[in-house]
């Protein structure tokens, strides 16, 4: 039971304070009911819904919180892996319009409401705020490790032992745990081109694993495996799955990047694709040409 708390902390308690200056974005989606059988096939999503590049380049993660499971499936089917990323990157979990911190560990760890010892008296955004703070990908060697903030969480639960590796960001010093893979790979939500895919299940092979609390995420734990997908050059969408059970959708963004990297986008939507495509012809709506 202490183990799962811990490793749901390290993956989802990652919000931020809410950000009142949503922006008002023009991306339409596909309708449906509460039933399965309403949604429209993702593949006739893409084909009758293509999101302007105009659109993308105002995407912010506060604009994605404020929508439901749905939409975020639906935008996320629209977008393409893009180049994997490298550097680092800062984090947070989008929980869909209308469900809180506490519905969602809830229900992430199975209904176990009852872990008073580590969860009582605690608010989910300062958990969050000063734990998992992002990620950081090393694109050559093919490897993610997780950016910790604060580990007083962690060792108040004695899961953690020794000194973690650091690294300074932005001036701070965060730790970095939960080693995973990173390789292109089939979506779990959108078999029709590949994802990014972040995976923990042999986090124990991986140069610097450190036994607690890196074991939780793998093959001995909860088998945590993330997939991400572009939304622009410097953001991510992503989701991540408890052995292949959804838990939770977050993104990674690195402001430098999309500094850099949005004007070109949003006029041409030509970015480097390191992961299979797919077959279906994607309609591109661009400024420059649209």
């Amino acid at each position: 039971m202490k183990a799962r708390t811990a490793v749901m902390l390290s993956l989802a308690f990652a919000l931020g304070a809410c950000n009142k200056n949503v922006p008002k974005l023009d991306i339409p989606f596909a309708s449906w009911d509460k039933s399965y059988q309403s949604k429209m096939d993702l593949a006739q999503v893409e084909y009758k819904y293509p999101i302007p590049t105009v659109e993308l380049g105002k995407v912010t993660p506060e604009y994605l919180a404020t929508l439901d499971q749905e939409q975020l499936d639906q935008i996320y089917a629209r977008l393409t892996a893009g180049p994997i990323p490298d550097g680092a990157f800062d984090g947070r979990i989008l929980l869909p319009r209308g469900g809180s911190g506490k519905f969602r560990l809830s229900e992430i760890v199975g209904g176990f409401t009852g872990l008073g010892l580590h969860l009582k008296g605690l608010v989910l955004e300062d958990v969050g705020e000063a734990l998992w703070r992002g990620k950081v990908f090393y694109r050559q060697e093919g490897v993610l490790r997780n950016r910790i903030e604060d580990l007083g969480v962690l060792k108040k639960m004695g899961l953690v032992q020794g000194e973690p590796k650091k690294m300074d960001f932005n001036g701070k010093q965060t730790w970095l745990l939960f080693p995973a893979k990173l390789y292109c790979g089939q979506s779990l939500l959108d078999a029709r081109r590949e994802s990014i895919i972040i995976d923990y299940f042999f986090t124990d092979e991986i140069p610097g694993y450190q036994e607690n609390p890196d074991y939780l995420a793998g093959r001995r734990g909860l088998r945590v495996r993330d997939e991400i997908r572009m939304i622009r050059p410097g953001l991510y969408l992503g989701r991540a799955y408890l052995d292949k059970g959804f838990a939770l959708n977050f993104t990674l963004y690195n402001k430098d990047m999309d500094a850099q990297g949005r004007d070109a986008f949003v006029k041409t939507g030509q970015v480097q694709e390191d992961c299979w495509s797919g077959t279906q012809a994607r309609k591109v709506l661009a400024a420059a040409g649209g």
